[in-house]
């Protein structure tokens, strides 16, 4: 054993110099004290983000959705034409307010980057995750984002 470092437990303690390892109480929650989550803490949101506008080329699109994939990693799924998209991911917010705020700038903060079209914002659902699965387990909502990735309707 090396001088200073205490006996593993279970163990003896040779150092006569050292006092032998004392017990320590173990404390409890009081009986009817629970544990509560902090209310800010972040959820998941799953966010359904739809767009249209002028006809563009299938092929330029493509490569902007792909690109805006690259660029905001946590994209699920693409679905496009060439007049409208919907982009489908999860959010991580404190609340409903913050996951929509931040989808309703995700297209114009990324339409140079990515070069996506310009197009307007149509519509955009912010369900929670509990509402998703809820949704999917009792057969309507969204299908589960498979395969993932950009593809046409």
């Amino acid at each position: 054993m090396r001088p200073g470092v205490p006996a593993a437990r279970g163990g003896t303690n040779d150092s006569p110099s050292r006092p032998a390892r004392e017990e320590r109480t173990l404390t409890s929650v009081a009986a009817g004290d629970r544990y509560e989550e902090p209310k800010d803490l972040p959820r998941l949101w799953h966010v359904t983000l739809s767009v249209s506008g002028e006809e563009v080329p299938l092929v330029d699109l493509r490569r902007s959705l792909e690109q805006l994939a690259h660029d905001h990693p946590f994209l699920l799924t693409s679905r496009y034409a060439g007049d409208h998209a919907e982009i489908r991911y999860w959010e991580e917010a404190r609340d409903l307010h913050d996951a929509a705020a931040v989808a309703l700038r995700l297209w114009g903060e990324h339409r140079q980057s990515a070069g996506l079209p310009p197009w307007e914002i149509v519509g955009l659902e912010v369900i929670d995750r509990e509402t998703y699965h809820q949704r999917i387990a009792e057969g309507y909502g969204p299908p589960p984002a498979t395969p993932v990735g950009v593809h046409p309707f």
